[in-house]
């Protein structure tokens, strides 16, 4: 599982790297490959180890392409899919497409979420978790139903 926030620089080549702490893991769960896709919801990247994201582009690439909402969600999670490999000092190289739709600057932070990562601006990231708390505390805010049965 991966969790936890970790602040990372990004060089001037645009390459980021993993937090050792994650590295075993990565090498262990998918040979340090991983897949870099943006979120088509927000202004970040998804970060997935190799064998994660294989299931899940069969998964999306499969939908009927005749569907309008499928066609779009395969052009971004798959059209700007980079596959990569961690180099012998754990970094990965974001590309200038990728790191401009995510907006990120110099400093990055890179978010557990489970089974995937999130990669934000980390100035970015800090406005946005503003945000988020404050939907979090709304007391008549919508639950789904899988949040209403879990127990904290």
């Amino acid at each position: 599982m991966f969790l936890g926030v970790s602040t990372l620089n990004l060089d001037a080549k645009g390459r980021m790297a993993i937090p050792a702490k994650y590295r075993d893991a990565l090498a262990d769960c998918c040979a340090s490959r991983v897949v870099v896709t943006i979120n088509p919801r927000e202004h970040c990247l998804w970060l997935y180890p190799e064998t994660e994201w294989a299931e899940i582009a069969r998964k999306v690439a499969r939908l009927p392409t005749l569907n309008r909402q499928n066609q779009i969600l395969q052009r971004l999670l798959l059209g700007h899919a980079s596959e990569l490999e961690m180099d012998g000092q754990g970094r990965i190289l974001l590309s200038a497409e990728l790191r401009d739709y995510a907006r990120l600057g110099k400093k990055v932070s890179l978010i557990g979420q489970g089974h995937k990562f999130e990669i934000w601006d980390a100035e970015g990231m800090l406005s946005e978790r503003e945000g988020w708390l404050g939907e979090a505390s709304l007391t008549d805010g919508e639950i789904s139903g899988e949040l209403s049965e879990l127990r904290l």
